[in-house]
C-alpha cells in the first residue's frame, strides 16, 4: 500500500506574482488567493484551493534561488506537484525501499512539512511530499 493519499497542491512558477493572481483569477475565476513569502526559500507565493487541490503560485524573489534558476531556464509554468501524507517519515522510508530517494525536510507554507524527491532526471518532474499541520 502505498503511504501517498492525495495531490495536496501543484506549484506553477510565475515571474509577476500580482499579474499572475489577476490572470488566474480573470482567466480561470479561481480565488481568492492567500498570500505568503517564504524568505528561507528566496519566494513569495499565492495559493487558492480548487476543490480539494491547491494551487500555489511562486514568484522567486532572485535569480539565485532554485525557483529563480528554474524560471530562467524553463520560464513560467508547472513546477511541481505535491503528494499529501500522513506520515512524512514513513512516506520517505516506503518511497526509499522503492528506490527513489528524497531530500531534506524541510518546513513549507502553512507550516507545512515538506521534502522534495529525487525524481527528475528519470520521472522528468519535480516530486515532493508534503505532511500538512492540522489547521491546513
Amino acid at each position: 500500500m502505498t503511504a501517498l493519499k492525495n495531490i495536496h497542491h501543484l506549484n506553477f512558477v510565475v515571474a509577476d506574482l500580482d499579474v499572475a493572481v489577476a490572470n488566474y483569477q480573470d482567466r480561470l475565476g479561481i480565488g481568492p488567493f492567500e498570500r505568503e513569502d517564504l524568505p528561507g526559500r528566496s519566494v513569495s507565493t499565492a495559493r487558492t484551493k480548487v476543490g480539494g487541490v491547491r494551487i500555489v503560485l511562486v514568484a522567486p524573489d532572485n535569480e539565485e534561488c532554485e525557483v529563480g534558476r528554474y524560471l530562467a531556464a524553463n520560464g513560467e509554468g508547472f513546477f511541481l506537484l505535491s503528494f499529501g501524507v500522513d506520515n512524512l517519515d514513513a512516506a520517505i522510508a516506503e518511497l526509499a525501499e522503492r528506490g527513489t530517494a528524497a531530500g531534506e525536510k524541510r518546513a513549507g507554507l502553512c507550516d507545512w512539512q515538506v521534502v522534495d524527491l529525487d525524481t527528475e532526471s528519470d520521472l522528468g518532474i519535480k516530486f515532493h511530499l508534503t505532511q500538512p499541520t492540522l489547521s491546513a
